[in-house]
């Protein structure tokens, strides 16, 4: 069963458009990850998809049905905002217990549910106390809480963890995670964090320029992106893209760039010879292996992770980032201005043209 369903979505705010020719489909039961950088469309997307606007063309199917002129009361969505929005008056109870009470749930019920979503995110003990007795990772579990107690099977999440420190964001991937695993429902989360997305998902949508510009499950937007801009967002850190031009020479196709020449197996879609190399920074090693593309490169800066190592690169003029892992005994040690062999395989080498995948590299040239 399709739980969403957005068809041609057009949204524009006097000569500003935000949205357009903006489609999706979501399963029931996926935990769709909308992501989008700032001023992507995504706030906007919310609001049209939970029914707080009308879209200006283009129509919102739930669970197979048109609502894409209800109210928000009739499209029975679960909504958690970005900000706490916590009543400062009420108690914990009181404002998890607020949807229900609103909705008219007889008061018999309301306990067990308050209590049912206060245990998934393990806030039973802050039950009695007030917004301002809370730290601001308590506060967003309530505020999590409160939109999960409705009794629906969607549940739309609009960057509810911005602003939060890392640490205390895992903690609550994890809890987001667990929790739509055990109600079995789905969850539409929105988010201009790649680790995020990557950490939360089943599945991805990019949202790029007001359209999804693609969709799928992490694993496959990761290893097989179609838009330099999914490349690109859709991982940490950022991916490198290298300029270069496509050629025919003889009954071969080369790509030329200032680090490395290679050979192309894939379709150009367009007479311009500019292309784009995409690589992701783990796919670059130091030093040589057999079938590998190689050039030199100069070390700029290192940053340390703990875990790894960050390395930042000049290949001939191109800038490049590598990730070298502490636990990696094939990886030499390296110093900052240190002159190093880098090597990248070929079939790892995205090939872009005007934004969208042609191919990829075949080996040196």
């Amino acid at each position: 069963m399709t739980a969403i369903a957005l068809n041609n979505l057009a949204k524009s705010y006097g000569r500003k458009q935000i949205l357009h020719n903006l489609h999706l489909s979501v399963p029931a039961g996926e935990f769709m990850v909308v992501f989008g950088l700032p001023a992507s469309g995504k706030s906007v997307l919310v609001r049209l998809l939970t029914g707080l606007e009308a879209p200006d063309q283009g129509n919102i199917f739930l669970r197979g049905t048109d609502v894409t002129r209800l109210s928000p009361g009739e499209r029975n969505i679960g909504y958690v905002p970005q900000s706490f929005a916590l009543y400062p008056h009420f108690t914990v109870y009181q404002n998890i217990a607020y949807p229900l009470h609103l909705a008219r749930v007889p008061k018999p019920e309301v306990e067990p549910e308050v209590q049912r979503v206060a245990g998934l995110l393990g806030i039973q003990s802050l039950l009695d106390r007030k917004p301002d007795q809370l730290s601001g990772g308590q506060k967003q579990r309530v505020a999590i809480a409160r939109g999960l107690i409705k009794r629906t099977d969607l549940y739309v999440l609009d960057d509810p963890l911005v602003g939060l420190d890392f640490k205390l964001r895992e903690r609550l991937i994890d809890d987001l995670k667990r929790t739509q695993a055990m109600l079995n429902v789905t969850f539409v989360y929105t988010t201009s964090d790649a680790v995020e997305s990557l950490m939360l998902a089943s599945q991805i949508a990019v949202l790029d320029g007001g359209e999804i510009i693609e969709s799928g499950s992490p694993e496959t937007l990761y290893r097989s992106p179609q838009h330099t801009r999914t490349l690109q967002s859709v991982a940490f850190p950022q991916a490198n893209l290298i300029d270069g031009t496509l050629s025919t020479q003889g009954n071969r196709q080369i790509i030329e760039t200032p680090a490395f020449r290679a050979g192309f197996s894939g379709q150009p879609n367009g007479p311009t010879p500019q292309v784009q190399i995409g690589v992701r920074p783990e796919q670059i090693r130091i030093g040589t292996a057999p079938g590998r593309l190689t050039c030199q490169a100069r070390v700029l800066l290192r940053e340390d992770l703990g875990g790894e190592e960050i390395l930042y690169l000049d290949a001939q003029g191109v800038q490049l980032t590598t990730v070298l892992r502490s636990d990696d005994q094939t990886q030499q040690h390296v110093d900052i201005d240190q002159s190093v062999t880098i090597s990248m395989q070929p079939q790892q080498l995205i090939v872009f043209q005007q934004g969208r995948r042609i191919g990829v590299c075949t080996g040196s040239e």
